[in-house]
C-alpha cells in the first residue's frame, strides 16, 4: 500500500481572523506541483490549495508538506499545530518559514529551508526510516528538475494559464527584500530546452497561456533572448515579472513581445528617488519611470506595479501623490504595501538596531499596518495614507480611466473588460480592509 502526502498552500486571514477565500485562483504556485514530481512513486501526492478549497482536516495522509507564502504565516501555523495534535508527519518550507527556520520548528517535525528539491529524496528517505531531521538546507547547484505535477491542479477551479519556471534568484540587493535574503544576489537559470518542455506540457494539456517564474527575468540578457527565440515558435501568449529597465533595451523588448509576453509585472517601490537609494535600490531612478513604462505599453506590453509605501524617503505627499502616478502611467494593475520589517531581511536587521519597530509581534504582520517607526510620519500616519492611497487609486474613475478608457479598446475589447473586472474585485477587497495580492 502506497505512503500518501498531501501538499497544503494555506490561504492568509482576513484582519479578523477569516479565511481569504476566492472563486478562482489565477496565479497558482509551482512549489507543491514540483516537489509532488519529485516525490518516489511509492508515494501518492495530493494537492490542496485552501484558497479555493478547505483544507481536508480527515486526511488519511501520513505526511502533510505545507508551505508558507507571505502573509499565510498564521494559518501556516494554525494548519500546522491542527495536524500535530493528530500525530501526522508535518513539513514546514516556503520563504517566510526559511526566514525564521528556530521559530517555524516550535510547530512541526522539520524545516526545510531554501530550496527544496536539493534535499526533498532525502526528506521522504529519512521519513520512511524515522531518522527525521530537524533541519534540512542545501544551497542550490542548479534548477534542473521533472515536468511538475500539473494533472493536481487540473480539476480545481484555476485560471487559463499554468506556472512555468526559468529561473530563481536575483542580482539585485534590495535590503527589504526576501528574494536577496534566500540568494543572497544570485541568479540561477533553467536550461532553456527545460523550460520548452515545460510550456509545451501547458500546451499539450490545453492551455494557450503561461505564467513564466522568474524573479528577475532580465537578469540574463542572452539567455531571455535565446529563451525568446524558442518561445515564439510555440504561439502561446505569456506574463511574467522583471525589472523595470526592460524599457532602455529596444531589441529585448521587441524580442519579448513578438515572443507572446502580453503582460508584465515591475517592483518599482517607490516615486521618491530617497526612498529607492535608501532600499539598496539606487540603480532605479524614479525620473525615468514614466518613460520606460511608456515604452513597455508601446511594445503592447500591459503593466502591473508593486510598491512600497513608508521608506525613510515617503512622506504623506508623496504618498498621497503615487495615485496620480499610477492613473498617469495607466498600470492596469497596481498594489501596494507597507513597507515590513521582516525578521531575516537587511530592512528588519537595521530597524531593530535603530530601536524603531514598534510592534515587535511578528505574527501581526500583514503589509496592510505599520509595525516601524518611519522617517517623516507616525506609523499610525503611515498606516491611515496607506489605505488612503488605496481607496484613491481604486475609485471609479482612476479605474476606468487605467483600463477601457485607453487606445485600444475597440481592438481588444475582452482584455480591458478583464483588467476592469480584476480592478473591480480589487475594489471591493479594499472596501473590506484586505490587501489584494495575486493569491
Amino acid at each position: 500500500m502506497k505512503k500518501k502526502i498531501l501538499f497544503i498552500q494555506p490561504t492568509p486571514y482576513d484582519h479578523e481572523k477569516r479565511l481569504i477565500k476566492k472563486k478562482k485562483l489565477y496565479f497558482v504556485g509551482l512549489a507543491l506541483p514540483l516537489l509532488a514530481a519529485l516525490t518516489p512513486d511509492g508515494w501518492e501526492a495530493e494537492l490542496c490549495l485552501e484558497t479555493i478549497e478547505a483544507v481536508p482536516f480527515t486526511t488519511d495522509a501520513d505526511v502533510i508538506a505545507i508551505s508558507s507564502m507571505g502573509h499565510a504565516v498564521i494559518r501556516t501555523i494554525d494548519i500546522a499545530k491542527a495536524f500535530k495534535k493528530m500525530g501526522k508527519t508535518v513539513l514546514l518550507g516556503g520563504y517566510m518559514v526559511s526566514l525564521m527556520p528556530e521559530e517555524a520548528k516550535k510547530y512541526c517535525d522539520s524545516v526545510i529551508i531554501g530550496d527544496a528539491e536539493e534535499v526533498w529524496h532525502e526528506v521522504i528517505k529519512d521519513v520512511e526510516a524515522g531518522t527525521l531531521k530537524p533541519f534540512y538546507r542545501k544551497e542550490l547547484g542548479k534548477l534542473a528538475y521533472p515536468v511538475p505535477r500539473y494533472d493536481l491542479l487540473l480539476n480545481k477551479p484555476i485560471g487559463d494559464f499554468l506556472p512555468v519556471q526559468a529561473g530563481r534568484g536575483c542580482p539585485n540587493v534590495c535590503s527589504f527584500c526576501s528574494v536577496y535574503c534566500l540568494y543572497k544576489g544570485k541568479y540561477y537559470k533553467r536550461p532553456v530546452a527545460d523550460v520548452v518542455r515545460d510550456i509545451q506540457e501547458v500546451k499539450r494539456l490545453g492551455f494557450k497561456k503561461f505564467l513564466l517564474l522568474d524573479d528577475n527575468i532580465l537578469a540574463d540578457r542572452a539567455y531571455l533572448k535565446e529563451l525568446c527565440h524558442e518561445i515564439k515558435k510555440l504561439e502561446m501568449t505569456w506574463l511574467s515579472q522583471c525589472a523595470i529597465e526592460i524599457g532602455k533595451d529596444e531589441e529585448i523588448l521587441k524580442l519579448v513581445s513578438e515572443s507572446g509576453c502580453i503582460a508584465l509585472s515591475f517592483g518599482i517601490e517607490s516615486i521618491s528617488q530617497e526612498s529607492l537609494d535608501n532600499m539598496n535600490k539606487s540603480w532605479a531612478r524614479t525620473d525615468e519611470y514614466s518613460g520606460l513604462l511608456r515604452k513597455i505599453r508601446e511594445a503592447g506590453i500591459d503593466v502591473s506595479t508593486e510598491m512600497v509605501v513608508g521608506a525613510d524617503g515617503d512622506t504623506l505627499e508623496s504618498i498621497t501623490a503615487t495615485a496620480k502616478f499610477i492613473e498617469d502611467n495607466k498600470v492596469v494593475v497596481p498594489r501596494f504595501y507597507i513597507l515590513t520589517p521582516i525578521p531575516g531581511t537587511q530592512f528588519f536587521d537595521e530597524m531593530k538596531q535603530q530601536n524603531r519597530i514598534c510592534n515587535d509581534e511578528i505574527y501581526s504582520y500583514n503589509g496592510s499596518e505599520a509595525v516601524h517607526i518611519p522617517r517623516n510620519m507616525t506609523p499610525e500616519e503611515l498606516t491611515a495614507v496607506y489605505w488612503k492611497l488605496y481607496n484613491d487609486v481604486f475609485g471609479f474613475r482612476s479605474i476606468l480611466k487605467r483600463t477601457v478608457l485607453q487606445q485600444g479598446f475597440l481592438k481588444k475589447p475582452g482584455k480591458h473588460l478583464f483588467y476592469l473586472a480584476v480592478n473591480l474585485y480589487y475594489r471591493h477587497q479594499i472596501k473590506n480592509r484586505i490587501t489584494p495580492n495575486i493569491i
